[in-house]
């Protein structure tokens, strides 16, 4: 291998020759050699703070980077240029001529993550950790990134005082999370102890002096702990090894802090693992072995059990653990595992995670990182790595900035609007605009990872209804409608007073309540909210109302020669022009079901139009049906379920009694939720005389037959005694 540069240096950088030399093949080994010579060349004369060569920061971390994150060619060859791109020393062409197109991909990324200059909170720290990822097209931008935080943390000294502070809270709180995520847990724990140490000096020191003291004593101890623990391993022939684990200083510091106890009081400092080492198959039964041979010399402690061999952690962490208590009254973590078990926790990836086994309320972020330490994994090759994952995911959301460094995030394909209503709703109710990059755009223009955002806004703006279409985040979209609604809420009140005026003045003697029944069958309207909005708006002339209602009371009613354009919109052609056709959303109706009968898809039903809010809808054997019918002839229209509509959700009850025996509530649950997949929306059991419990099961079901079918199942159940549908909340 042709080694560049003078004696002098080949001496200064001879761990890094010597870790290449052994790290790749001899292609691999001239390209990197090259990236070398022109990172040394352009950074030349360049310094830190200390006044060390800026290229020595880029030499270290591309040792982490082969060393200890275990990446290859493309990222060793764009740890050496990083700095080199950041500053513009070399261009685009020239990287792609010489060392071809992946490091430049993975230099973007790098250099994107590198000029975002925010303020971090730590109200914002995951909007940060996700804005990190969502730069990482390929993921080995994330892998170089924690490797460079790395080599600067170890290198922290040479900072000003509120360089070492900012970096240190940001390492502790964005950089060691992401680490964590990763499975990354060495690099995590040294980020983490190295930033306490400047953070929080007095508690760091104090706590390595007490561990300093107390370590000759915990070796004895331990020896003695162990002592009759393996005479019995060695009599049963398992094949083991026991070490101990002092637990980090940060992680000691966090617990005190967290559980207000001292130092002496951590009775976890350290744990002392048990591992054995034998085939997979026979891997769970050896370590309950085990810990039946440990809890013969002594006691455990029931609350301090933790089995992630029958169910591993999330991040594929495995072991048995017990806390148990000595004669003196000393406790004493436990950790019994195998060598696989011991491997993966100690190289922190998951040997046997799948991306299959993340669950589905994580985030799109986290099971992003999740899969990309699955891939680290199980990829023999490490420069493959960047082919055998969708980055996309991380793609899905932006994250936009205020002028004044605050972060926000957005879903992919937010407008300007949506940041506006993000920042406060009276800002995105005034918005008119914003200035980004230095270009004025309108409300609907869409934002790009990284934006730097000013909102233009005026006192003369309101919300219009067009609104709607231009945002994407249901918080923009439910202020807008709200916003909307108050706006038609002033309209209405005053065409309320207008009409009420105009009543007395005409001295007709009806109520008001009917004179709006009359004028809304007649416009073919369903609130009142809508009547007083078009008489406001003059939509209605309101002479004409007078007319109306005199004729109404005289027992005719006409169809109107011209309706307002609010009702124009409202028309549904059905086989019978006077029944509303009812589907899940009943779109442009404004509704509601009825609380006193729970009507459901397949219900025979009917329509009842209210004054003040709109229509409600009706089983046909509501128990008020009779009363409304009789009393409010008028006000009845004609209802049925559309025939074609895709099923919605409606809630149901089911009145339940059963034995109240152990268990009976979970084979309830099991089997609504369990076997037939319907969701519980509460569920209200009480005691009853003669050891019984009953109540009422609020289920979503998209139609009757279904409500018939989860009640049949139901008394299938040893010990239910009755299941049935209820009308109404009672």
């Amino acid at each position: 291998m042709h080694i560049p540069m003078e004696t002098t240096d080949n001496e200064k950088y001879r761990s890094f020759f010597s870790l290449i030399e052994s790290s790749f093949n001899e292609d691999s080994r001239a390209a990197i050699c090259r990236a070398f010579e022109r990172a040394h060349t352009a950074l030349e004369g360049m310094t830190r703070y200390d006044g060390s060569p800026l290229f020595d920061h880029s030499v270290r971390t591309a040792e982490i980077v082969i060393s200890e994150i275990g990446l290859g060619r493309n990222s060793t060859i764009s740890t050496l240029l990083h700095d080199v791109a950041r500053l513009g020393l070399i261009d685009e062409e020239e990287i792609i001529r010489d060392y071809g197109t992946i490091p430049v991909s993975i230099l973007e990324g790098m250099n994107l993550i590198s000029k975002v200059r925010t303020k971090v909170s730590m109200q914002q720290a995951d909007n940060f950790r996700d804005l990190i990822v969502s730069y990482a097209t390929d993921p080995r931008i994330i892998l170089i990134k924690l490797a460079d935080r790395v080599e600067v943390m170890r290198s922290l000294a040479m900072f000003p005082k509120d360089k070492q502070l900012k970096k240190s809270w940001e390492s502790m709180n964005l950089y060691a999370q992401i680490a964590h995520k990763l499975g990354l847990y060495a690099i995590k724990s040294e980020l983490e102890d190295i930033s306490l140490s400047y953070l929080e000096p007095q508690d760091y020191a104090d706590i390595s002096r007490r561990l300093a003291e107390s370590a000759s004593s915990r070796d004895r101890f331990i020896a003695d702990f162990t002592a009759p623990i393996e005479e019995k391993l060695k009599a049963q022939g398992i094949k083991y090894h026991i070490k101990g684990r002092t637990k980090s200083i940060y992680s000691i510091w966090r617990k005190m802090k967290r559980t207000g106890v001292s130092f002496d009081e951590v009775y976890d400092i350290f744990a002392i693992r048990i591992i054995a080492d034998c085939p997979p198959e026979n891997e769970k039964q050896l370590c309950w072995n085990i810990y039946s041979i440990v809890t013969d010399f002594y006691t455990p402690n029931p609350e301090r059990m933790r089995d992630w061999i029958s169910i591993p952690k999330s991040n594929g962490y495995e072991s048995l653990h017990t806390t148990v208590v000595t004669k003196e009254g000393r406790w004493v973590e436990i950790q019994i595992r195998t060598e696989r078990m011991d491997e993966v926790a100690e190289r922190g990836i998951a040997a046997h995670w799948r991306y299959k086994g993340v669950h589905g309320g994580a985030s799109r972020n986290e099971e992003w990182l999740a899969r990309l330490r699955d891939i680290i994994e199980e990829s023999t090759n490490k420069t493959q790595i960047a082919n055998r994952i969708d980055t996309t995911a991380s793609q899905e959301e932006i994250f936009v900035f205020t002028p004044t460094g605050d972060l926000r995030k957005l879903p992919k394909g937010a407008t300007v609007l949506d940041f506006a209503f993000d920042i406060h709703s009276e800002v995105g109710a005034t918005c008119t605009g914003a200035r980004i990059g230095g270009r004025n755009v309108p409300l609907k223009e869409k934002l790009r990872n990284g934006d730097i955002v000013t909102v233009l806004t005026t006192k003369t703006q309101k919300p219009k209804p067009d609104w709607l279409g231009y945002v994407a985040t249901p918080k923009a979209r439910n202020k807008i409608r709200a916003l909307l609604r108050e706006e038609e809420a002033k309209a209405a009140h005053l065409g309320r007073e207008e009409l009420e005026r105009k009543l007395r003045n005409w001295r007709i003697n009806i109520p008001i309540d009917d004179a709006v029944v009359a004028l809304l069958r007649y416009y073919k309207l369903h609130t009142g909210t809508e009547l007083y909005a078009a008489i406001a708006k003059g939509e209605i002339d309101i002479s004409d109302t007078k007319d109306l209602i005199t004729r109404h009371l005289n027992g005719e009613l006409f169809e109107p020669k011209i309706r307002p354009a609010a009702a124009q919109s409202k028309g549904s052609s059905s086989k019978n022009e006077d029944a509303l056709i009812i589907d899940e959303s009943i779109r442009g109706i404004d509704y509601k079901l009825a609380k006193c009968c729970n009507p459901i898809f397949g219900d025979d039903i009917f329509a009842f139009t209210t004054v003040s809010s709109g229509i409600t809808i009706h089983r046909s054997d509501c128990p008020n049906a009779l009363r409304l019918k009789e009393q409010y002839p008028y006000r009845v229209l004609e209802a049925r379920w559309r025939d074609d509509s895709r099923q919605g959700s409606f809630l149901a009850s089911i009145r339940i009694v059963a034995e109240d025996t152990t268990g009976i509530v979970n084979r309830i649950t099991e089997t609504i939720a369990g076997e037939l997949k319907i969701n519980i929306r509460s569920m209200s059991l009480s005691p009853m005389r003669e050891g019984r419990i009953g109540g009422l099961i609020n289920i979503e079901v998209p139609n009757t037959s279904i409500i018939d079918m989860v009640a049949a199942n139901l008394m299938k159940i040893k010990g239910v005694e009755k299941a049935y549908r209820i009308t109404g909340q009672g």
